[in-house]
């Protein structure tokens, strides 16, 4: 069972403090919120693309084209999944999310 099948696919409020003490800065847990949820979407979307490869028509003839139930199955098993941004909140809140801040010498030699 994975933390998908855990979380709840509703959104519901947030205590702002508990997100802002996880960096220190509110705008800082927005990026990495941002930047997870992105990693989650990329990651879904690679496997819901994998899973749909094997239905693709071998021919490109577009009188073909057919309602596939195994198809929509997997469809509607990734709509009902909680939305990326859900999951990351869930991920900081537990503590599971890993992330790094790049120290202020590490970017003073990037510019």
């Amino acid at each position: 069972m994975t933390i998908k099948n855990i979380i709840p696919v509703f959104v519901k409020p947030r205590d702002l403090d508990v997100i802002n003490d996880t960096t220190g800065n509110i705008y800082q847990s927005v990026v990495v919120l941002s930047k997870r949820a992105n990693e989650i979407a990329r990651m879904e979307k690679d496997e819901i693309s994998s899973k749909l490869a094997e239905f693709a028509p071998k021919t490109d003839n577009l009188e073909e084209v057919f309602d596939n139930r195994e198809q929509m199955e997997i469809s509607a098993h990734y709509e009902r999944l909680a939305k990326p941004a859900i999951v990351a909140v869930e991920e900081m809140l537990r503590g599971e999310l890993y992330y790094r801040m790049p120290d202020n010498e590490e970017i003073a030699t990037e510019e």
